[in-house]
């Protein structure tokens, strides 16, 4: 490992409360006193991106239009701070949207996405272990930082695993990162120009001025409750999980048909943005060239095999190939829900593979680093000699 390696890999996006949202080190936070000024910046960046992106009739416009402003900023030396406790409580908003996409109909489909999520959990272990293999003996890097470097999934609780296994845990964080912010860009895109999909209309979800009391109190609490239930219980990503378990139920008994107001998803769309593309912040393109570049073609390869996994469950089961792809895609828990609701496109089906993943992910990873630890090490012993 090199020291370019070291200086251009960003700290994993986590805090105590939040496995992803660790913010950048001391090198990049800069003067508290000046940290104000910094997070109106970054969000001002984030709220033009995303204007200019809505203005333009792009997919799911505020938050790949906040990634790119403040990723083009970050890389550009900007003084811009990664807004940590602002996404830690904008999350648990997208987890109440997304629980109130899950009815009792698409429920009683739910016996029929046991073949896609037995695929999903193959098609986990099987890339985990050939890009971690990979990364071992194409790009020599060790067995550790390798595997849980590979992980399509669980990007905060693999950067903390790593570190205990003794794995590099800053070069985990540029591999999850890029492969976050890559799947965020290509696949709303791809829809777009290529399967001729259209934005979805935000105006469903109602606004401020509209919302009764009591349907806003109701949605706070499965905000609150669901967080706070799911942390006690160790949920990975307790603050998408448990509020969108906790809408999910409180929409299907009737409780309510309410959903969080445009403007505040609109909103939590930035930060998220924002949030993903300030990961870059304190390294410049030079630096992190050749480890992004590792990441991009593992990220191609991760989407690809996505996809044939997609294809092979869609022509078995007769489901969509191209929801199966959003439910197969190496993006985040929270960015890739938030790209099926943009499209349209089956918000529980893939919700549920994309937690299944992550649970699954978190849950087999120091199981399955043992048992592949060996063929690794033998793999970086043959590199030396």
């Amino acid at each position: 490992m090199t020291t370019d390696d070291k200086a251009a890999t960003p700290a994993p996006d986590d805090t105590e409360n939040d496995p992803e949202s660790t913010g950048p080190g001391p090198e990049t936070e800069g003067n508290p006193k000046t940290r104000p000024l910094r997070m109106l910046l970054t969000l001002g960046l984030g709220g033009a991106g995303g204007i200019l992106f809505h203005e333009l009739h792009m997919p799911l416009p505020w938050m790949i239009g906040a990634l790119v402003f403040t990723v083009i900023a970050s890389l550009s030396g900007a003084p811009l701070v990664r807004p940590k406790r602002l996404r830690l409580y904008m999350v648990p908003v997208l987890g109440v949207m997304l629980g109130a996409g899950f009815t009792p109909e698409a429920i009683r489909h739910a016996s029929e996405w046991v073949a896609s999520l037995s695929m999903l959990l193959v098609y986990a272990l099987g890339i985990t272990a050939m890009v971690s293999y990979y990364l071992v003996r194409v790009a020599k890097w060790d067995a550790a930082t390798s595997y849980f470097s590979a992980s399509p999934g669980g990007f905060g609780e693999m950067a903390l695993l790593g570190e205990a296994m003794g794995a590099d845990d800053r070069k985990i964080s540029l591999n999850h990162s890029v492969r976050i912010m890559l799947t965020v860009l290509v696949i709303p895109f791809w829809f777009k120009f290529f399967e001729g999909y259209q934005p979805g209309n935000m105006g469903a979800l109602g606004n401020m001025a509209d919302i009764r009391l009591k349907d806003a109190a109701i949605l706070v609490a499965c905000a609150v409750v669901g967080y706070y239930v799911a942390r006690r219980l160790r949920f990975p990503a307790a603050q998408l999980l448990g509020p969108t378990l906790v809408s999910a139920i409180v929409h299907m008994s009737g409780l309510t048909e309410a959903r969080p107001p445009q403007e505040i998803v609109a909103l939590a769309q930035v930060v998220i943005g924002a949030s993903i593309g300030c990961r870059f912040l304190g390294i410049s393109l030079r630096e992190m060239f050749g480890t992004m570049v590792q990441a991009a073609g593992i990220t191609t390869f991760m989407l690809g095999a996505a996809y044939a996994g997609a294809w092979t469950v869609s022509y078995f089961t007769g489901l969509p190939v191209n929801t199966l792809w959003l439910a197969f895609a190496p993006g985040g828990l929270a960015e890739m829900t938030l790209i099926s609701l943009s499209l349209g496109i089956d918000v529980a089906f893939v919700s549920v593979h994309h937690m299944v993943r992550v649970i699954f992910l978190v849950a087999m990873a120091p199981i399955a680093f043992k048992l592949l630890k060996g063929v690794l090490e033998r793999a970086e012993a043959a590199n030396k000699g």
